[in-house]
């Protein structure tokens, strides 16, 4: 989110991250933001000088209660699912001019939508005028299919129509990554160069004017996970890997659909979630994707560099809002003033 805000010209300020390889990769990539690394419940006074400009406030509290792949804890007993609420106290506390709260799809369905109503009236009751829609990163310009909820909160009583798709065709994956380099199950090489020219207008964005790029590491799979990649065909997933090799399963015909996906190199990406632990493999190569092909399916530049270990990168870039997603909001709202 701070990366689309800051490509759409809004000066990012303060960010408040509890998880602190995430906050590691936050202030490397963001030298000139304060980062207060605790829990946004402890988070009591915002001191900002604005020299009269806007304010805006944005983020999307924890969102993995209301993912639809996620349907054991998808309900109001989770007590994760309303820290919602805390970012409610924020807007009291600081009273910014906008706000941009940002989650997953499913909490408009999660509960017949008791979550996004209760958000959405508790930004009116605080006299913020409302404007919610579902947008597809397809849609501006990220090779992959992620839909993402945003509602807006404007103190002047502004509303915000929603954007309109700034991409003729979806990207592929194969304009997003094919210009990487190719890479062994396993791989922990930081920077590398680029194994050809770009492949696309988008690869020439995502690179800027470098020669390399970071994070090439990729998990390494066990040799009976490589056997079963061999069989899945591009679109394919565990329903063609043949049942001798899914024998450590207890019901294989129980496994999700995106479990043992191999991405279409043709087609945006589905979505960059939990990628290492849904097995999503690479659409030539026998293996997992690297933090880096995952980084550009999101729309992240290649200067954007993650910190912390292979798993904590790997959740950093899964959890992210698309960058440019992010940016296209932004300057719907600035326009605005």
């Amino acid at each position: 989110m701070s990366l689309g805000a800051v490509q759409a010209g809004v000066n990012v300020r303060l960010a408040v991250e509890a998880d602190k390889h995430a906050a590691a990769t936050y202030a490397h990539n963001h030298p000139h933001t304060e980062v207060v690394v605790d829990d946004i419940r402890k988070l009591r006074k915002i001191n900002i000088r604005t020299n009269g400009s806007g304010k805006i406030l944005f983020g999307g509290p924890p969102c993995q209660g209301f993912s639809t792949s996620n349907q054991r804890t998808r309900n109001k007993s989770n007590p994760d699912n309303w820290l919602f609420k805390e970012y409610m106290r924020i807007v009291r506390l600081w009273k910014p001019d906008w706000v941009v709260f940002e989650n997953v799809k499913g909490m408009a369905d999660t509960e017949d939508g008791i979550f996004l109503k209760s958000v959405i009236k508790k930004l009116q009751d605080a006299n913020y005028a409302v404007s919610w829609w579902i947008l597809d990163a397809s849609e501006f310009g990220v090779p992959q299919k992620r839909q993402r909820l945003f509602v807006i909160g404007s103190l002047s009583g502004l509303s915000i129509p929603k954007p309109q798709p700034t991409a003729a065709k979806p990207l592929t994956v194969s304009e997003a990554i094919s210009d990487l380099p190719d890479l062994e199950n396993g791989a922990a090489a930081s920077w590398l160069n680029y194994k050809c020219t770009a492949s696309s207008d988008y690869a020439n964005l995502m690179r800027g004017k470098r020669k390399q790029s970071p994070n090439h590491l990729v998990s390494n799979s066990a040799p009976h996970i490589l056997k079963r990649y061999k069989y899945v065909p591009q679109g394919g997933n565990w329903e063609n890997i043949p049942a001798r090799l899914m024998k450590n399963y207890a019901d294989r015909s129980r496994c999700h659909t995106g479990i043992y996906h191999r991405l279409c190199e043709n087609q945006p990406s589905v979505v960059i979630g939990n990628y290492r632990k849904n097995m999503l493999i690479h659409p030539t190569q026998d293996r997992g994707l690297s933090v880096r092909e995952a980084a550009r399916l999101q729309s992240f530049p290649d200067r954007y560099e993650f910190k912390g270990s292979l798993g904590f990168q790997q959740q950093q870039v899964g959890n992210a809002v698309p960058p440019l997603l992010a940016e296209k909001v932004f300057k719907s709202i600035r326009s605005y003033g």
